[in-house]
């Protein structure tokens, strides 16, 4: 064994000596269990490469075969007894049936009384153990290979007959949208039955509920008309980002008025046929009243309340001039919403319009919608964003519809108030319910007492049925139970990254960061700073020549990506996506690791396609951990997650004993979990030592200066 350390303390100074003596133990075989070099690198190769990173495959190969050498030395002196000639034990066997049945022969072994096992027993015992491993292999196998059959969305509606005649009719100018009486399933799903919905003029409504039960559903339905809303109303769904092409940026917003446009189009068709030469008063007179209504509606403003509505998403000077084409489709959602705010329809539908935004962005888009003059609905998740843009509150719960005035603060009050009154109100029921029961038990057969339980057996009768209040199931994520590391962990050191070389300027310099298992650092910043490009390069998907990242040789780094969800295969199910990835293993552990993030039962079972959106983010979830990282790195991890799931994810993040590198625009997620924050910006990034709310009044500053 001498020789082995002498090796391995040779080739690596730094080994500790729990490797070594386990590189040593397995090395101390002999020809039997090593028949060649080959044989060594595949039992300790992996090992040795990773002691030292900088030695070759072709190194850590010679070293085994030094290894095999010694091995082969060894075994040549041990001592071998051999047999004089072959033996045939078979004869020797039959031999042996002929002697002396007193004698005991080595070959032939009885028992006395037989077998005690149940012959037939032990056969339906190792039938049913087949059977229940075909059965686990096939419904893994199906989650993966089997095409999945994708649900679609329907929704009924009661109509009334009088605001039938009155569309018929063209005499309703009411733009008060009031939708009753309808039904909404997905699938076999029902989401949502006998509902009513009422959206008054002016006001600003927030969409609220859990994942999956059927708010962008109801978004779609309303915007595909699907839901009769009066014809003359409107309607404008922010879903699909614009399609790329030659069209500038601010073009393309204009092109949303359609009234300025056939204005322009045939101001340019008069004038071009009164420049022939062509003399017509009436053209004359029709080129007036395209300029009055030119004035009406403002036209000479549109420019300029384009570019405010760009620059305040984020679109620089330069920016508004690009073509459409040339931008990533992150940004053209942003264009999106940008023609949605222009536009000015008489109903918009926002869903998750803070996803795509940076802090600041977010910040103008909340302050520009709290003067919008219309009927405003919008699904969203970001409670600081429903705190200050909503005027009342729609909770989509139990298959219904419950509508809230005031904002997100004001509906949790007033919820909680409405909660505690119902099941006070049903609990004194009960009781009230107990005491008359337990009367009419005592008195049943009373004859004197007669009237009195008839007439208490009618009241039970007329009393409203009350049903107990039901209430919400806490929602609990779960990162893996790991040993946190001893630092350093993870170092960056004067970092500065390029995409391209011929790049004039980096993306980023002089970036130092450092973290441990302790820590729980936020990267903030606007959108293009390299926030993301940063996280790609802690976790080695771009690499740097400028500047180094030393890491601890235990570090196993989960990451999700900003879009995760966007690379789960749609055609399979939740447990098929992690067996696709993690093949092999038991049913129960796929769903085991999905319930730890909310995916249990059969929604474990359903397509990807048929799930939410913050279902997709709590499979992306579970996927990243399935390798059982030890530092997490997470890039917008809460786009499209529930409030309450968000809140599961800081509680999950803060009881998580290794490390948190996160990107986030969550305020509150932020504010839960945050111990450092740093802010990418200006090709650099820096520590804020104020936190968050130093780096809001920064924003606040630039946005009154850019106002100003």
């Amino acid at each position: 064994m001498s020789q082995f350390t002498d090796i391995l303390e040779r080739e690596f100074p730094a080994i500790d000596n729990e490797l070594k003596d386990y590189v040593e133990g397995v090395l101390c075989g002999s020809l039997e269990d090593f028949e060649s070099c080959d044989d060594i690198y595949e039992a300790v190769g992996d090992i040795l490469q990773s002691i030292d990173t900088g030695k070759s495959e072709e190194n850590i190969r010679d070293l085994c075969d030094e290894f095999f050498n010694i091995i082969k030395k060894n075994t040549k002196n041990e001592v071998r007894k051999v047999l004089n000639a072959p033996v045939n034990i078979a004869a020797m066997a039959k031999e042996m049936e002929n002697v002396d049945k007193n004698m005991q022969s080595i070959w032939l072994t009885t028992k006395d009384g037989g077998s005690k096992v149940n012959s037939k027993k032990l056969e339906k015992a190792e039938a049913k153990l087949q059977q229940k491993q075909e059965k686990r292999q096939d419904v893994v196998k199906s989650a993966v290979a089997a095409p999945v059959k994708l649900q679609t969305a329907t929704a009924s509606q009661v109509l009334s007959k009088k605001n039938t005649k009155m569309e018929q009719k063209g005499t309703n100018r009411s733009m008060d949208i009031k939708i009753e009486n309808f039904d909404l399933a997905f699938g076999d799903k029902v989401l949502l039955q006998n509902a009513n919905l009422l959206l008054s003029l002016g006001r600003r409504y927030g969409l609220v509920g859990r994942n999956g039960l059927g708010k962008t559903t109801l978004l779609r339905m309303i915007s595909d008309r699907q839901l009769a809303i009066p014809s003359h109303i409107s309607v404008l769904h922010v879903e699909q980002e614009v399609v790329g092409d030659d069209t500038k940026a601010v073009d393309s917003v204009l092109e949303c008025d359609l009234e300025r446009n056939r204005l322009l189009t045939r101001e340019k068709e008069i004038l071009a046929t009164l420049n022939s030469g062509v003399q017509d008063t009436k053209l004359s007179t029709e080129l007036n009243e395209v300029y009055a209504q030119l004035q009406n509606i403002e036209a000479d403003k549109a420019v300029a309340r384009a570019s405010v509505i760009l620059r305040g998403l984020g679109f620089d000077a330069d920016m508004q001039q690009r073509p459409t084409k040339s931008f990533s489709g992150g940004w053209r959602m942003r264009l999106a919403l940008a023609r949605a705010l222009f536009s000015k329809p008489d109903l918009l539908l926002l869903d998750e319009p803070t996803n795509m935004l940076d802090i600041k962005a977010i910040i103008w888009l909340e302050n520009y919608l709290q003067s919008w003059p219309t009927t405003l609905l919008v699904v969203s998740h970001d409670r600081n964003f429903l705190e200050t843009v909503p005027t009342d509150i729609i909770h989509l719960h139990s298959q219904a519809l419950e509508a809230y005035k005031g904002n997100y603060e004001q509906f949790e009050k007033t919820k909680t108030e409405k909660l505690k009154a119902q099941r006070r109100e049903y609990e004194a029921q009960m009781a009230h319910r107990a005491h008359v029961q337990e009367f009419i038990d005592r008195f049943r057969y009373n004859a004197n007492r007669a009237s009195s339980v008839q007439s208490k057996i009618k009241m039970l009768e007329k009393l409203p049925e009350l049903k107990p209040v039901e209430k919400e199931v806490e929602v609990k994520l779960k990162f893996p139970e790991v040993e946190p590391l001893n630092p350093p962990v993870l170092a960056l050191s004067e970092i500065e990254f390029r995409y391209k070389d011929t790049d004039p300027l980096p993306v980023f310099k002089n970036v130092n960061l450092s973290a441990t298992s302790d820590s729980r650092i936020c990267i903030v910043g606007e959108n293009g700073a390299g926030k993301t490009t940063l996280l790609k390069i802690i976790v080695g998907q771009l690499t740097t020549i400028h500047g180094n990242i030393i890491s601890h040789r235990g570090l196993r780094i989960g990451y999700f990506a900003q879009h995760h969800v966007d690379h789960l295969n749609m055609n399979t199910t939740c447990v098929g996506v992690l067996a696709e990835l993690f093949p092999g293993r038991p049913d129960e552990e796929y769903r085991r690791q999905l319930g730890s993030f909310g995916i249990s039962g059969q929604l474990a079972l359903q397509s990807i396609a048929s799930l939410s959106g913050g279902q997709k983010s709590r499979v992306a979830l579970a996927k990243m951990c399935m390798a059982d990282p030890n530092f997490l790195v997470l890039d917008e991890p809460t786009n499209h997650l529930d409030i309450e799931t968000i809140d599961a994810l800081g509680r999950a993040i803060n009881a998580f004993k290794g490390g948190v590198i996160l990107v986030s625009h969550d305020e509150r997620l932020i504010k839960v979990v945050c111990k450092e924050l740093w802010v990418c910006g200006n090709r650099t990034v820096r520590g804020m030592e104020g936190g968050l709310d130093e780096y809001k009044r920064e924003v606040y500053k630039e946005i009154e200066a850019a106002n100003s």
